[in-house]
């Protein structure tokens, strides 16, 4: 097995982590946790919020899948900046959507 695709394979299973992350918290009855060590919000519908908080995970679990594509190619690929460019893109774009639209939509005022 060549090194490239061992090293797409661990970043798929990366993916494939948070993506499972995203199902549990879309099926979960309890109010899903966003934020590492941080009281849980109050929010005004728990299902509408664990539905959009597992959305969002299992969306960024799919982009970060196809972000780690260009591991498959050769290591002084210029695409491979790409991939570590678009995960740090990716991220602020994730905790923006979560602010600015999950929170805002669903936490109690």
């Amino acid at each position: 097995m060549s090194e490239n695709l061992l090293n797409f394979i661990i970043w798929s299973i990366s993916g494939c982590l948070i993506i499972a992350i995203g199902i549990s918290c879309f099926f979960s009855k309890k109010q899903a946790g966003f934020w590492a060590n941080v009281n849980l919000p109050p929010v005004k519908d728990v299902k509408g919020y664990n539905h959009a908080t597992g959305k969002l995970f299992v969306l960024f679990g799919v982009l970060l899948i196809a972000l780690g594509l260009p591991i498959l190619f050769d290591k002084s690929s210029v695409f491979i900046f790409l991939s570590i460019i678009g995960v740090l893109i990716l991220t602020i774009a994730m905790m923006a959507v979560y602010i600015f639209y999950i929170d805002d939509k669903y936490r109690e005022k």
